[in-house]
């Protein structure tokens, strides 16, 4: 009977979970505040404090925490090594200068106003000077910023951040009054764990999931997908947990040793749903065991901190940004983006308070500071939002492609490339619409009579705004080397009549582009690089049908080492098909057939 009750009390509270998520996160997007606020309000009125339907918050916000790893796990499957490599001045310069410079902003002032000791600012002010993933990440991702210059840099923040929970723990642990629990890591331990959990998550990647990926997808059971995905989320954050670290990084650090296995698209379609409804939860959660009464007795003075802290961080984060080469407007963005705590700051609170640095009145006022902030981010959004439009219309004439007429060809990108195919298409008496994303490439068309719409081209609705739909072709012609079949396949499926050409930057990118069936790709300097041989073979009095006969077979050959890197997913496959290679197959120019 018991455990009927208990079942019984599970399943009610999670009617008034989703209950209260449903009625306000359709409240706050039809007001335009976002599904995070949302998710805040309701958790509050829900909770034990106000209508006290739903009890036990701290077990529902360590169930809901694997939303958190889940994300930061997707996160991980849309980076690969070599792109995280690439990424590699923003996250140990621009995310250690924020985390440092913020954390001791925020010590100082907390130092200087609460009359704490220095342990206890310290304790407190480097958490507060942390961001919220589970805000943050969302967002830029449902508006297709991720992968902007200024959504880039705040990724990188935002993974620093969690790297640095080792050493804020360690910190912690280095203050500490209260007595060390027995195997308890410490110090250069919780480092030495971190590199040995790294290392066997890369080891586990490679000679591990994607063996057993490989096996499923023979099998072709999508349910062993999911056990999969899960499987790795799981185990992966179980590690680092085991270690005294972040699940989360271990689960981000096995999305990226998936990032380039041909099965992640199936990954990350089975465990986003489970992300989304645990991220949720997180911030039911946090809403939940926000204190009303901490917040009753000292409204101004919570109000205050939470001002000071998102006026310090914004601060903070736009000075940096503009060191780290961000315009003003993408600044002011990523500057108000950052500027709420985040969720580990409650970690670290607890933490803290477990060390005897701080008492629980004070882990409650700054967990009070902290969820306030966060609720503020909506509107800090909307006022970054019509800042950047303000800010571009005064720049430039920058329509949306609603305004374009139907057109048979999209052309998207008007850079050198851009501009010569859009050219010939238009020399055959076809409608062209233009788009860039590049207010400056816009401005310099528009100075030669060229109508070029704004925009991010890849955005299926922006595409649709464009008349998608009735165009016969579009062509991306824009220097995006980051541009994959992930980006192509929703179009793909969105416009299935229409006709998609590709720019590829390299051999590299025209791999990463091939899973997008019947999608045409051209390298961008293959037929100039040809015509420059031939030319040169020319000059050299070669004789014209050898030239031809040397071509026809490079091509061949290209086609065949593209065919076999496909297959082997590795870049040397086929390494025999080019000229001049130790083990280069044999040919000779003057055969006939």
């Amino acid at each position: 009977m018991n455990e009927h009750h208990m079942a019984g009390d599970a399943m009610l509270s999670g009617v008034f979970l989703l209950g209260a998520a449903l009625v306000f996160v359709l409240l706050f997007r039809r007001l335009g505040l976002g599904a995070v606020l949302g998710y805040l309000v309701g958790g509050i009125l829900i909770g034990p404090q106000v209508l006290g339907l739903v009890g036990d918050a701290n077990t529902i916000l360590g169930f809901a925490e694997i939303g958190i790893i889940l994300l930061l796990f997707l996160v991980g499957l849309e980076l690969s090594p070599s792109r995280l490599w690439r990424m590699r001045r923003d996250i140990f310069a621009l995310g250690a200068a924020q985390v440092v410079l913020c954390g001791l902003a925020l010590f100082a002032l907390i130092l200087a106003l609460m009359g704490f000791t220095w342990q206890a600012a310290l304790v407190i002010g480097l958490p507060l000077g942390l961001s919220s993933t589970a805000q943050v990440l969302p967002l830029l991702q449902s508006q297709g910023r991720l992968k902007t210059e200024f959504g880039q840099k705040s990724f990188s923040i935002l993974l620093f951040q969690d790297l640095s929970i080792v050493p804020l723990l360690t910190i912690v642990a280095a203050l500490s009054r209260a007595p060390v629990e027995a195997g308890t890591p410490q110090g250069f331990q919780l480092v030495l764990n971190a590199a040995i959990g790294i290392a066997v998550l890369i080891a586990a990647g490679k000679y591990v999931l994607n063996p057993l990926l490989a096996l499923v997808g023979r099998v072709s059971e999508r349910e062993l997908f999911v056990i999969v995905g899960l499987f790795a989320v799981c185990a992966s954050a179980a590690l680092m947990e085991y270690l005294g670290l972040s699940p989360a990084l271990g689960a981000f650090i096995a999305g990226v040793m998936l990032a380039e296995s041909p099965y992640r698209h199936e990954l990350e379609a089975d465990v986003d749903p489970f992300r989304s409804i645990l991220l949720g939860l997180f911030f039911l959660a946090v809403g939940m065991m926000l204190d009303l009464g901490v917040v009753a007795a000292n409204p101004l003075l919570i109000i205050g901190l939470a001002a000071a802290l998102v006026a310090v961080k914004a601060v903070v984060i736009y000075t940096l940004a503009r060191l780290f080469g961000l315009d003003n407007s993408p600044a002011v963005i990523m500057a108000l983006l950052l500027s709420q705590g985040g969720e580990f700051g409650f970690v670290l609170f607890s933490a803290a308070e477990g060390a005897l640095l701080i008492d629980p009145a004070a882990s409650s006022l700054f967990g009070a500071v902290v969820t306030l902030s966060m609720a503020t981010t909506p509107f800090l959004m909307l006022i970054a939002g019509r800042l950047a439009r303000r800010r571009t219309e005064s720049e430039a004439e920058l329509d949306d492609p609603e305004a374009s007429p139907v057109t048979s060809v999209i052309v998207v990108g008007h850079g050198r490339f851009g501009q010569t195919t859009s050219q010939i298409i238009q020399a055959s008496g076809r409608e062209v619409t233009l788009i860039d994303i590049k207010p400056d490439v816009i401005n310099l068309s528009n100075e030669f009579g060229r109508k070029v719409f704004y925009g991010d081209g890849t955005r299926v609705d922006l595409l649709r705004r464009a008349g998608a739909a009735e165009a016969s072709a579009i062509l991306f012609c824009m220097d995006d080397r980051e541009l994959d079949a992930d980006a192509l396949v929703p179009i793909q499926e969105t416009f299935p009549k229409t006709k998609l050409f590709v720019r590829a930057y390299d051999r590299r990118q025209s791999l990463a582009l091939q899973p997008a069936k019947g999608v045409k790709i051209r390298r961008e300097v293959l037929e100039s690089a040809i015509c420059l041989a031939r030319d040169t073979l020319e000059a050299l009095d070669c004789d014209e049908a050898k030239i031809e006969r040397v071509v026809d077979e490079y091509r061949r050959r290209d086609l065949e080492r593209m065919r076999l890197q496909r297959e082997a997913g590795d870049l040397h496959a086929g390494s025999s098909m080019s000229f001049g290679g130790e083990d280069s197959e044999d040919f000779d120019p003057l055969a006939t057939e």
